[in-house]
């Protein structure tokens, strides 16, 4: 799985006529690969529950999102796994079938919620428009490839 994390002072997902927002917390991009599994994703939300990205008193990042309260907003994007080796038109085979990667998402949402954090989500396979205020800006890429276990 591919995690952009960021943290914001606000973020919200549109589409149709349906809008989801938070407040302070991290809006986070979800891309999922063919060889992720339920596993992968309990994971990375402890992971992403517990990291230190707020400031504390003394403006240091020691705090994770639920030591402050923070929402987050999650949002699917398969487009984290493009391929970009050939030409100008970027490919998506690498990403996982939508069947898989709607499961993960979704398996991922619950794992973070169950941890405390307050869940909005995007609407799985849809054009959204995401806004959101980066505040930092503080932006972090998690790929399983490159973590230990």
């Amino acid at each position: 799985m591919r995690l952009v994390l960021q943290r914001v002072t606000r973020a919200a997902v549109s589409w149709e006529s349906e809008r989801n927002e938070i407040g302070p917390g991290l809006a986070i991009l979800v891309g999922v690969g063919p060889a992720d599994d339920e596993a992968t994703a309990t994971r990375l939300a402890e992971k992403v529950a517990q990291l230190r990205l707020f400031e504390d008193g003394e403006g240091k990042t020691n705090m994770s999102v639920l030591d402050v309260g923070g929402e987050a907003l999650v949002v699917s994007q398969f487009t984290l796994y493009a391929d970009l080796s050939r030409g100008r038109r970027p490919g998506f085979t690498g990403a996982a079938a939508p069947d898989l990667a709607e499961r993960l998402y979704r398996h991922f949402n619950a794992a973070l919620a169950a941890r405390g954090i307050t869940v909005k989500t995007g609407s799985f396979g849809s054009e959204m428009d995401v806004e959101l205020v980066n505040h930092g800006p503080f932006t972090l890429l998690i790929d399983t490839d490159n973590l230990s276990r």
